[in-house]
């Protein structure tokens, strides 16, 4: 199987779209759509889509962020969103996605890369261990209306 990793364009606008409803099937479509066109011109954002056989097969959102939880230097690359679709996950794909990522953030000086993930999600916490990543922190994050 041949793994062809691209940087999304326009152009891919639509299949990274579905991709991001992967990630956060709760969200509405405004929502997924909102920040798509300013994350495809950031010089701080990149989004990179794999291929196997020119079928989208899964995209890794990417940016650079001046601290992320655990890390000790700065700027530091960071993992935004990972999706791989369910007919390609153990191929190869998130590895190679990831890797493409930690290149990038390389040449834009970064010496660390961080992630993060639900607490529950299994899947995504055995995906990080196995390509190198080590859990630093657990947090809950609490929220509170407030009456007028």
């Amino acid at each position: 199987m041949q793994i062809e990793i691209r940087k999304v364009t326009s152009a891919e606008k639509d299949a990274w779209f579905q991709m991001r409803k992967g990630v956060w099937p709760e969200a509405t479509d405004d929502y997924l759509l909102f920040d798509m066109d300013e994350v495809l011109a950031s010089d701080i954002d990149l989004i990179f889509m794999a291929f196997v056989n020119d079928k989208p097969a899964g995209m890794l959102e990417a940016s650079i962020r001046e601290y992320a939880e655990g890390c000790e230097t700065s700027p530091v690359g960071y993992i935004e969103a990972w999706f791989v679709d369910g007919e390609f996950r153990k191929t190869g794909v998130a590895g190679e996605l990831v890797r493409a990522a930690e290149n990038w953030a390389k040449e834009k000086g970064c010496t660390e890369m961080g992630s993060d993930t639900w607490l529950d999600n299994e899947a995504s916490i055995r995906a990080h261990e196995k390509l190198g990543y080590k859990e630093v922190d657990r947090l809950v994050h609490f929220v509170k209306q407030l009456e007028a």
